[in-house]
């Protein structure tokens, strides 16, 4: 498996140098400062490359952009609105381009409105360190009394909804407006802080559209770019929602097993498929995760391995982002499985065997806690993930009879 690392660019806390320093082989970055639909062109692309081709010294540091993460799918194509056939054509001219420059996995998602929704981004743990946390109680008082979506209480349970009410008249007025900027992080452009009236006006898109139909737009918008993703050798790979269970009204439909078997059956090619991340899918009991690698295998083009642990049962549920050999997913086994489907596609001669991952988030530790990295992005917190996800896979090849 290739250790990947993800890098937010320029602004990022975190440094190529340390990225390198941590013993990533590649890196996973994006274009985040392009507007959604718009066209990556060749020149944004080359001058990506360069920045992490060298470091702050200008020394050459090995690396090269090896995934994408994300090419944004905007909400036009997800609410088939607007322009969204242009960025259609956008979408497949990026594809052109990143394949030019010799990039060849792209992953992206289709959640409605939030890329990823936590309640707290540095919630203390009993070490002393921080980490990431949704916590329903305090998602749904969001919902319910900051927000004030109509209807929103017919989604909860009575007795969620009591504990929500009984909880927001706890909170301080700094805490009700930390708990609103948190839940707005997980939007794009969340750096202007969206305003209330704005998230309404997001979500009052999706009023018309079930499960079903964004599914189909999603296949819509599969069947135009998949052809393209052939032809120029690219691999796409879909990652799943965070959390995978539906929120503020909004449909939900890459969160299970079932999911990614209906989209890969609609759009049956190898230069479509998964990206499997272990955090997101972890989030629901119910996803049987060694199990799903086993049946998804051969469509996986990059796996994201982060922990979570969950608080309550049922779902929606409470959970937080445990450390990576802990929590409720058995990395273990996690990472034996990925390691067999790469046997077997070496077996059958495929190119792309080697399966790119990276540490997913991590909590804060040492002095990660005065950095201000990107929440859930820490320097020293996805260095001990990625060593002991490295120490697993060493392990594992060892009692295999191979070589790590």
């Amino acid at each position: 498996m290739r250790q990947t690392w993800r890098w937010f660019g320029p602004v990022d806390k975190v440094t190529i140098a340390d990225a390198h320093q941590a013993g990533a082989e590649g890196i996973v970055s994006a274009l985040h400062h392009v507007p959604y639909g718009d066209v990556w062109t060749e020149h944004e692309i080359a001058r990506r490359q360069r920045e992490i081709a060298t470091d702050a010294c200008g020394q050459p540091t090995t690396l090269a952009w090896e995934v994408v993460e994300s090419l944004p799918v905007s909400e036009e194509i997800k609410t088939q609105t607007g322009r969204w056939r242009e960025h259609i054509a956008n979408y497949v001219t990026s594809m052109e381009n990143l394949a030019e420059a010799g990039i060849k996995v792209i992953c992206y998602n289709f959640m409605p409105v939030l890329d990823w929704t936590r309640t707290d981004l540095a919630w203390r743990l009993p070490h002393g360190g921080t980490t990431m946390r949704f916590d329903l109680v305090d998602f749904v008082a969001y919902d319910l009394l900051i927000l004030k979506r109509h209807d929103a209480a017919s989604d909860y349970t009575t007795d969620i909804c009591r504990q929500a009410r009984e909880r927001f008249a706890e909170m301080t007025d700094e805490r009700r407006l930390q708990l609103s900027r948190n839940v707005n992080a997980g939007l794009p452009g969340a750096a202007q802080q969206p305003s209330l009236d704005n998230l309404k006006q997001q979500l009052a898109r999706y009023s018309e559209i079930n499960a079903d139909q964004l599914r189909r737009h999603l296949i819509d918008f599969l069947e135009q770019v998949v052809p393209h993703a052939e032809r120029l050798g690219l691999r796409l790979c879909c990652h799943p929602d965070d959390p995978p269970f539906p929120l503020l009204g909004l449909p939900r439909i890459m969160s299970t097993e079932a999911d990614y078997k209906t989209l890969l059956d609609a759009v049956p090619s190898l230069s479509h498929g998964v990206t499997f991340c272990t955090g997101s899918l972890g989030a629901r009991a119910d996803n049987d995760l060694p199990g799903m690698i086993g049946r998804l295998g051969p469509w996986i083009h990059f796996a994201h391995l982060r922990n979570v642990k969950r608080e309550t049962d049922g779902l929606p549920c409470s959970f937080f982002e445990d450390e990576h050999l802990k929590g409720d997913t058995d990395m273990v086994a996690v990472m034996a499985a990925l390691l067999r489907e790469e046997r077997r596609r070496r077996a059958e001669g495929r190119a792309d065997a080697v399966i790119p991952f990276r540490p997913d988030h991590g909590q804060d530790i040492l002095n990660d806690l005065d950095r201000g990295a990107q929440p859930g992005y820490p320097a020293i917190g996805r260095l001990k993930g990625l060593a002991e996800l490295r120490g697993v896979a060493a392990g594992l090849l060892f009692q295999a009879g191979e070589r790590p």
